[in-house]
């Protein structure tokens, strides 16, 4: 039975690779991927290169915040402040600026007030005259009302939405997978435990959370502005601390389980509570739930993830329990049970790379359905902080101006391709994995 599994995982990924739609979409997808990462190099206002009174620098690749530059001759200190300074004026002898010189939020007052893509541009040459734009520093997609680059807006704006949408998706997929898994395999009747242990973790569970999460927020934010591979460290540093501080509640709840009382042993339904839990979240509408949180909460790119996350992850319970009802039958399930295996085992190295394919679908639909919800919040402006460039931040500023048609389209089309994107693979993904469609 694990060889027939395993055989029909294989097939499923031949199949969605016949799929055209949605084996091209992923290579969009990393087209897309690569350009979020890569933003701080395509549209930059600091040079990648530059040579300045004989000495080197590459201010879009320091991590210092300035340069101090001494004069040989005269011994004066000059100090540039790289995100301030006007390096396009800067009396350089040697220069590489980015495909796309401006940064997100930087003003450029001499287009300010709407320019266009095909408006006439002005600039301000060394000699403080008003002449065309150099074709290097034209505007290409046009500028908002205070002259920020539109372009470089929509690349940056695209590391938000996708971050929005993979993180929301991984605490999603966590608790999805997690509660899915014990809710099938366990059902009502086979998970047993002390009184003692319920009550101490159901103690810990909050504990741990507000260890976890609520006292190392700052930290958890700060890091998401940094950098994803930061985040992702910092994230799993509360989940160990989440976990340790549970496990020690349940060694604290077993040690205390020496009276009648809390020594006895009792069934936890636990197939019924996670079901009742996701049908209250359910019976809810979501983009109003989220949206209520959302306008209560601070304004933070991590309080954005976390309630598109804790929002958004019934529906891989509900395909992760049906395929947990339907696996722990079979053979394999009852040999490695015969054999002594921990259930922590059976469950998450038998059971569950089984039961994972109709979950990807899930998580491929929800990342679109995320990006959506993160465009919405930032179009109400109660979504990620006025500093941080959104998509939908865009469109509301062209709701602004009728007339900018460009911070309606290019925004528009930067949405709905992305999304799109995900929902073919996410399409390529059913028609792959699910054992109806097979």
């Amino acid at each position: 039975m694990m060889n027939i599994e395993t055989n029909n995982k294989m097939n499923g990924w031949k199949k969605f690779k016949q799929n055209r739609l949605a084996s091209r979409s992923v290579y969009v997808l990393i087209f897309i991927v690569l350009i979020s990462l890569l933003a701080p190099i395509i549209a930059n206002q600091k040079p990648l290169y530059i040579k300045y009174k004989g000495q080197l620098f590459f201010p879009a690749f320091s991590p210092k915040n300035s340069y101090e530059i001494t004069d040989s001759t005269t011994g004066i200190v000059e100090r540039l402040q790289l995100d301030i300074c006007d390096w396009k004026h800067l009396k350089y002898e040697q220069v590489i600026f980015p495909p796309i010189p401006y940064s997100p939020g930087v003003e450029d007052y001499q287009n300010a007030n709407y320019k266009g893509p095909f408006d006439e541009q002005e600039y301000k040459d060394n000699s403080d005259k008003i002449v065309p734009i150099p074709m290097k520093y034209h505007h290409f997609l046009g500028t908002n009302k205070r002259g920020e680059d539109v372009l470089s807006s929509i690349i940056h704006g695209a590391k938000t939405a996708l971050m929005t949408g993979i993180f929301s998706m991984l605490i999603a997929s966590f608790l999805g997978l997690f509660l899915g898994c014990i809710s099938g395999y366990f059902g009502d009747r086979n998970l047993k435990s002390s009184r003692g242990s319920v009550i101490a973790l159901t103690i810990g569970v909050f504990l741990a959370f507000y260890y976890s999460i609520t006292v190392r927020f700052y930290t958890l934010e700060d890091a998401l502005a940094t950098s994803p591979v930061l985040f992702l460290y910092e994230v799993f540093l509360s989940l160990i601390l989440f976990f340790a501080i549970c496990y020690l509640f349940h060694f604290i709840g077993r040690k205390l389980s020496v009276n009648k009382f809390l020594k006895k042993s009792i069934e936890i339904p636990i197939d019924t509570i996670i079901t009742k839990a996701i049908e209250i979240l359910v019976s809810l509408p979501q983009i109003i739930l989220i949206i209520t949180i959302a306008a209560i909460a601070k304004r933070s790119m991590v309080n954005v993830v976390l309630i598109i996350g804790l929002t958004s992850w019934t529906g891989i319970a509900r395909l992760t329990r049906a395929e947990f009802l339907r696996i722990r039958e079979f053979e394999y399930i009852a040999a490695a049970k015969s054999l002594g295996y921990s259930q922590f085992r059976v469950i998450f190295r038998h059971a569950m790379p089984n039961a994972i394919g109709p979950a990807m679908v899930a998580i491929s639909f929800g990342i679109a359905g995320a990006i959506l919800i993160e465009s919405s919040l930032s179009f109400l402006n109660i979504g990620v902080p006025m500093d941080t460039v959104s998509w939908g931040r865009l469109l509301a500023e062209g709701r602004e101006q009728f007339s900018a048609w460009w911070l309606v389209v290019f925004p528009g089309i930067c949405i709905f391709v992305t999304v799109t994107i995900y929902n073919l693979i996410g399409e390529g993904l059913r028609d792959a994995f699910d054992p109806k469609m097979r």
